[in-house]
């Protein structure tokens, strides 16, 4: 699994769209991502490791995880030294009452993983996964998938610095993204 995420961010970003993500068997298919490089200014790692970073620098294919705000978690999967691919929401699929339960949330699926807190909250994520690797329980990480994942990109959201950069990816037409993509959508890799 290293060999996948031994790539730039941007690359794995798209290339995790439509995998198959659990943690402790709850989870689902991953349907927004965005990257962060190295030299990315709003990439944690910009200046370089920190005591809150230094899992940024580890072995690709490890989980990174951080408390955003000081209120929830975040996940991402380190890459290059440097850089990761935050996992913006998912389409739940196992164990959804499990999630719900969780989340307090018995309403409408699309709520349950449809942004990066509500993601960790629903998989029970914090920061002790962070620096372990994503081949081993409790993540199971299910790199293929169809050929017919039509993937459109835009701007990252939710940031101050490198808002022009259009490294934020998603699976087209799906309801269970935290921010719909602008009308019409770029195709990744147009």
């Amino acid at each position: 699994m290293g060999d996948m995420f031994s790539q730039p961010a941007h690359i794995v970003a798209q290339n995790l769209i439509g995998c198959r993500f659990l943690v402790d068997g709850c989870g689902g298919l991953i349907v927004e991502t965005e990257a962060y490089e190295a030299d990315d200014p709003a990439s944690h790692s910009f200046r370089g490791p920190t005591t809150r970073n230094k899992s940024m620098f580890g072995r690709p294919g490890t989980a990174y995880v951080y408390r955003s705000h000081g209120l929830h978690w975040c996940l991402n999967f380190v890459c290059t030294p440097g850089s990761a691919v935050l996992l913006r929401a998912l389409e739940p699929r196992w164990q959804v009452d499990v999630m719900r339960q969780r989340r307090g949330r018995w309403g409408d699926p699309r709520e349950l993983c449809s942004g990066p807190g509500k993601l960790t909250s629903a998989l029970k994520i914090g920061g002790e996964l962070d620096g372990l690797p994503l081949d081993r329980p409790p993540f199971e990480l299910t790199l293929e998938r169809g050929s017919d994942v039509d993937i459109v990109n835009g701007t990252r959201v939710g940031i101050s610095r490198g808002t022009d950069v259009a490294w934020r990816f998603g699976l087209a037409g799906s309801p269970f993204l935290s921010v719909r993509f602008p009308r019409p959508p770029t195709r990744a890799g147009d």
